[in-house]
């Protein structure tokens, strides 16, 4: 789209905090970890240093060979090195393949078949806990980001060589691959440019420029998805401190948060849900934050009216994205306290004019409405350019320029568009799986999931969790469902249990297969 092509001369990972250190060099990277990679960092750096890390690990690949055009797969244990490493790979021209330490060694296997004898940055655990013993004969080599393994080399050894200059590449180089989520089977592998990259920032930096600068901007996202790699350099370029979280434990965020105050939180959904009982924290943490930023997934309204009544600022607001890995951010709309989610919790907004644009395409030949939702297609230049080994999957979902989003919905004639179900999520003769769960989130407060899913007849099933595994009360829940669809009774799971993707959110697929099969949690 037009707006997205102006001066767009790609996102330039490699040198990202160069560019930030220049501007603002004295601001603050906040960690709740140690970087495996350099645990002697601490916990709080400079922009400066960080720079200077990116760099150092970036002449530490250059050194055992690794050249521009190189894929180089990182697959460790979680943390924010994950996202550096993924910088000095970039630094150097090659292409970071970013795994999540969620994937199973099997998964991680065939990804690496896939990539074809790419270099591997793991660790020690991983090695030895996780990865199957072929990875040695599918990779050129196998780096250790921390620990020791005598078929591997240790990045710690390379301390000290000669520092590199970077490699610039061209905007339609390739600059970074991610997986997705990998809900319906082994993970895609998404192939990104510089020029898409920088094509989804621009839409996105528009929430974080409201904010002063000196207010730190707190983001916890995979360090593996695509949303750290606009995230993490809006906030670092605009001038903004920032918090990367790798822990999403209420205690451990509360804690954090009310010594450094964030002025905005990027997060997933399913995180921001687990942050409703901050709401309730006497240290206030949350009574600072103007903006709440959510990308990709649908939020639901009970989560919306309990941040945005924790902070303490004017006109608190809440800004709901609805995209996709593959895309970027497509359409976007804001909540506030006189307006929430509950009003009209499954519409996701409209279009970025100039930038993006949605059309319903219809199933059956009828238009698409609220009982006869269609295919939501979308176009932006922020699109990858393929899958990568899998160009013909890509090519299925493209039709002259619209990409199929895999979700059902509607537009109304004001333009919001409604999300109602993803397609293989959908159940014949329910209207929209989340809207229901958005109505028992609102009339159970105890909940902090509920997934609704077919059983072998095709007959809804609510799984749920509860806060602290409490049982569920079974007098609230029929109270609860006495106007909805009919569904079967509920099947309560540990929280821990229910199977997710890098970004929590619950493979439903996996999840419907694990009840068929007569799996059981909690």
């Amino acid at each position: 789209m037009f707006l997205q092509r102006i001066g767009n001369r790609g996102i330039r990972l490699g040198t990202l905090f160069d560019r930030a250190a220049a501007r603002r060099p004295g601001n603050l990277v906040i960690l709740d970890h140690e970087l495996d990679i350099a645990p002697e960092k601490g916990r709080r750096m400079t922009l400066t240093e960080v720079a200077d890390l990116v760099d150092d690990f970036a002449s530490r690949l250059w050194a055992m060979r690794v050249r521009p055009g190189e894929h180089v797969v990182v697959h460790k244990s979680d943390g924010f090195d994950i996202s550096l490493l993924a910088c000095s790979i970039a630094r150097i021209g090659a292409v970071p393949v970013l795994l999540s330490p969620k994937l199973d060694g099997a998964t991680v296997a065939e990804l690496l078949r896939r990539v074809n004898r790419p270099y591997l940055v793991t660790d020690q655990a991983k090695l030895e806990s996780d990865l199957p013993e072929e990875v040695f004969g599918l990779s050129e080599r196998v780096l250790l980001a921390s620990g020791s393994h005598e078929r591997a080399t240790e990045l710690a050894e390379l301390a000290g060589v000669v520092r590199t200059a970077p490699v610039p590449m061209p905007p339609d180089h390739p600059t970074l691959i991610t997986h997705t989520s990998g809900t319906t089977g082994i993970p895609k592998l998404a192939v990104h440019t510089g020029r898409t990259f920088q094509a989804r920032y621009r839409p996105q930096a528009v929430v974080v420029s409201a904010v002063r600068k000196r207010e730190p901007v707190a983001i916890h996202v995979s360090f593996v998805h695509s949303r750290m790699f606009t995230a993490m350099p809006i906030s670092v370029l605009q001038g903004h401190p920032v918090i990367i979280l790798k822990h999403d434990e209420p205690e451990t965020v509360s804690d954090l948060f009310a010594q450094v105050p964030p002025g905005l939180i990027e997060a997933h959904p399913n995180t921001f849900l687990r942050w409703e009982g901050l709401a309730d924290d006497p240290r206030r943490p949350l009574a600072n934050v103007r903006y709440f930023s959510s990308t990709f997934d649908a939020i639901h309204p009970r989560t919306v009216h309990r941040l945005l009544g924790a902070s303490h600022r004017r006109m608190p607001l809440f800004a709901q994205a609805y995209g996709q890995s593959e895309v970027g951010p497509i359409a976007a709309r804001a909540y506030t306290r006189k307006r929430g989610a509950e009003a009209d919790g499954r519409c996701v907004g409209s279009s970025f004019p100039g930038m993006t644009a949605v059309r319903v395409v219809s199933r059956d030949g009828s238009p698409p409405a609220k009982s006869n939702p269609g295919y939501i297609e979308v176009r932006s230049d922020g699109r990858i350019v393929t899958y990568l080994g899998e160009h013909e999957r890509w090519e299925k979902q493209v039709d002259d320029g619209w990409w199929r989003m895999g979700d059902l919905g509607y537009r109304t004639k004001w333009g919001c568009l409604h999300l109602l179900d993803r397609e293989v999520d959908e159940i014949p003769g329910v209207r929209s799986t989340l809207e229901i769960e958005d109505k028992l989130f609102a009339r159970l407060p105890e909940l902090v999931e509920v997934i609704i899913i077919p059983d072998g007849d095709g007959r809804p099933v609510p799984v749920v969790s509860t806060r602290d595994d409490e049982p569920l009360d079974q007098d609230a829940w029929k109270s609860a469902v006495v106007d909805l669809p009919d569904l079967a009774e509920p099947v309560q799971w540990r929280l821990r249990d229910l199977p997710q993707t890098a970004t929590t959110k619950i493979k439903r697929l996996e999840l419907a297969r694990l009840l068929m099969s007569g799996g059981e949690a909690g």
